[in-house]
């Protein structure tokens, strides 16, 4: 442990790491805690799983254990409940053996226990909305706040949270230390830097994910295929913990719902459900009592799970920056990593602008020989059924199903833009708009422009 002693930790927080498992601090961690530590502003860009809660965290907590019950020292905006939850699990594991009270607040849940909490508390956590709500109500002070932590500050901005986080930051005091980490820089991030710190310091860390041991691959598939595929790669490969990503709530839900009807253990997280029911969701998946988690980027960003060997992307994200978010949950630690692309007709956009960052290296494979399975597409609400082979929606215009589309309109998901789909053509004739082949079972066409990248 004599690494972190040389970054100037306390000897308390030294031993509540060393019980926690920590040998050797991050990148991260090594480049930000000294300049935390002597008193500078600091802009960390740093992805999750990286290290940077400790890395913020560690001088933090030093600080205020030091000068206890002074009020709210600290305040650390997340854009998701998950993720303030998370930061404050961690900071009381590293402070274990420090006199620091931390409370967690965010929405969803009783407003009461977290005045209570708040009112105790020398560092909180918690996102935009439910920390405006308190401070307008004159439950969260913040006169003697020493420092302002904007954690994942890209997936705030991306959220619509700026107006939020500026009333929040414009009611800190001007003394303090400002600390950002974000996964990316843009230029709102940037303004909200020269506006609101001090001469930042800037620190770096590379990807988590190691790409020796990660394994980018993806299948060009029928979409009427896409969940047979997504059953046959979930009971015939070798896996641990699964997270397959969608694009939106309802096709998360509706494709758990499917996955336990064919018997895979399957529980969905998104921003729809209640705070108890994430956390509940959560845990069981930690202690691996549910091996595969089907979520939206929102309620997964921020998560930190051991142990995931896959990743699938049934629903293709819109951006290469969120397909690494993603695909670098695995591959951690030093152990090997899958992240599987089901890609058909409606993701080609957004697969085309994730092929668009160069510097990932994502395989084709050819589609396997697959049994078909049928969905069921009961609205819950409605009491309507409808089955096919594919995602369709709750009401079919003219065979749409295993065979192929007819006239129609998609109304499954707003994920899927309600597209109208004419004729009657069957899958495997179609052509895709960015190749010159076919497209039925795996047959390819010209390439995206990259090398190994057909259909």
């Amino acid at each position: 442990m004599e690494s972190f002693r040389k970054l100037g930790l306390s000897e308390e927080l030294i031993h509540a790491l060393a019980d926690a498992g920590f040998k050797e601090p991050s990148e991260i961690q090594e480049k930000a805690i000294p300049l935390v530590v002597a008193g500078h502003d600091v802009i960390g860009s740093a992805a999750t799983g990286s290290g940077k809660t400790l890395a913020f965290g560690a001088a933090i907590l030093d600080h205020v254990h030091k000068n206890p019950g002074q009020g709210i020292q600290a305040l650390i905006i997340t854009p998701t409940r998950e993720l303030s939850e998370q930061n404050a699990k961690s900071l009381l594991k590293f402070g274990k053996y420090l006199n620091v009270n931390i409370a967690a607040v965010y929405g969803g849940v009783s407003y009461e226990p977290q005045y209570r909490a708040m009112k105790r508390a020398d560092i909180v956590t918690g996102t935009p909305g439910r920390l405006l709500d308190h401070l307008r109500d004159g439950a969260l002070d913040l006169s003697r706040l020493k420092y302002l932590v904007l954690d994942e500050a890209d997936r705030m901005l991306d959220m619509g949270f700026i107006e939020d986080i500026t009333a929040i930051i414009e009611a800190c005091p001007k003394k303090r230390q400002t600390l950002l980490f974000s996964a990316t820089m843009s230029p709102d991030i940037n303004h909200m830097a020269q506006k609101y710190m001090q001469n930042p310091q800037e620190v770096g860390a590379v990807s988590h994910v190691d790409p020796s041991k990660l394994k980018q691959v993806y299948y060009d598939t029928p979409q009427d295929m896409k969940f047979s595929l997504l059953i046959h790669l979930l009971k015939n490969e070798h896996q641990d913990l699964v997270m397959v990503f969608c694009n939106t709530r309802r096709n998360a839900d509706l494709i758990t719902k499917n996955l336990k009807r064919y018997g895979i253990g399957a529980m969905a997280i998104h921003g729809g459900l209640s705070q108890n029911k994430r956390n509940s969701t959560i845990d069981l998946f930690h202690s691996k009592d549910i091996r595969v988690l089907v979520c939206t980027d929102v309620a997964a960003r921020g998560l930190d799970i051991k142990g995931v060997s896959h990743v699938y992307n049934y629903d293709i994200p819109k951006s290469s920056k969120e397909y690494v978010h993603r695909v670098g949950r695995t591959a951690r630690a030093g152990k090997d990593g899958i992240a599987v692309n089901i890609v058909s007709r409606n993701d080609y956009m957004n697969f085309k602008e994730v092929l668009s960052d160069e510097s990932l290296q994502i395989e084709s494979v050819e589609m396997p020989q697959i049994e078909r399975v049928q969905i069921s597409f009961r609205d819950d609400r409605q009491g309507r059924f409808g089955h096919g082979g594919g995602f369709g929606g709750r009401r079919f215009g003219g065979g749409f199903g295993g065979r192929g589309f007819g006239r129609g309109r998609d109304q499954t998901d707003r994920g899927f833009g309600e597209r109208r789909f004419t004729g009657g053509s069957r899958h495997g004739a179609r052509r895709s708009p960015y190749s010159g082949g076919s497209r039925g079972g795996g047959s390819r066409g010209r390439s995206f422009g990259r090398s190994e990248r057909r259909f």
